[in-house]
């Protein structure tokens, strides 16, 4: 689950607001990798300390300041942690809670949804962005079909 600066895990409710802020894109961004949230915030925490003693104090009343849009923001930005994924398509898949929409080869979904219809509709948006594919699976794991966005961005 992502966090802002409104809802995040309490351990970071004592951390002064720019190492919070930057503990939140930290883990937001470990998540995206496919990081466990028990292991991406201990590690978020720890990496934000230490980016919070050889910042910059601008870098540090940046941070400070930094709204829920720009974390947001940055959020969206997460395939360039994973800039391989960036090239792959989306895939539509059945998972033990719904249906998951997850980027070829990402060891995590993006999302889930209860419903296959919203599952697929975020897909096709992501693959539309991305300029990619929508792969959309059956329960049984077999191609249901694609919707093709390759060139629709480049």
């Amino acid at each position: 689950m992502p966090w802002d600066k409104n809802d995040y895990p309490s351990s970071l409710k004592n951390l002064n607001s720019a190492v919070r802020n930057k503990a939140i894109d930290i883990a937001n961004a470990m998540l995206d990798e496919g990081y466990d949230e028990n292991r991406a915030i201990p590690i978020a925490t720890s990496q934000a300390k230490e980016w919070y003693d050889n910042a910059s104090q601008k870098e540090i009343n940046e941070m400070k300041d930094v709204d829920d849009k720009e974390l947001k923001e940055r959020e969206d930005k997460q395939y360039d942690n994973r800039p391989e994924l960036l090239d792959r398509g989306e895939h539509v898949v059945a998972h033990d809670d719904g249906w998951a929409v997850q980027a070829k080869g990402a060891k995590k979904p993006d999302q889930v949804f209860d419903n296959k219809d919203e599952a697929i509709d975020r897909a096709k948006e992501i693959a539309e962005n991305k300029g990619t594919k929508a792969v959309i699976h059956k329960k049984n794991g077999d191609v249901q079909n694609e919707h093709n966005y390759e060139n629709s961005n480049k």
